[in-house]
């Protein structure tokens, strides 16, 4: 993982940053600013994400909006996999094809 954060292989959704700024973070000021040197994925419009909603059928599967949102970021700038502990994010992830494949 290391390697891949140091190539900068690793993208992360805004929208992440500030659900885990919302929370306790130890060196807080720090983790943040690591996060936001990350690269970002680009935020998919509330259109392309209602979109996408339909076209792939992502209703009753579990997920929230700002699951669906991480999936729209994956498609837009494909090759975009979503890593993800969220089982039905998993799930979905996995049926669209862009589940990232940990060791």
């Amino acid at each position: 993982m290391r390697n891949q954060l140091a190539r900068r292989n690793i993208a992360i959704h805004p929208f992440i940053v500030a659900e885990l700024a919302l929370g306790s973070l130890r060196d807080r000021i720090k983790t943040l600013a690591w996060l936001d040197f990350l690269p970002h994925v680009r935020v998919a419009q509330i259109g392309e994400v209602r979109a996408m909603i339909e076209a792939r059928q992502l209703y009753r599967q579990g997920i929230g909006l700002i699951d669906a949102h991480l999936i729209a970021s994956c498609l837009i700038d494909p090759p975009t996999p979503l890593w993800t502990a969220d089982k039905r994010l998993a799930t979905a992830a996995e049926s669209l094809g862009i589940a990232a494949n940990l060791p």
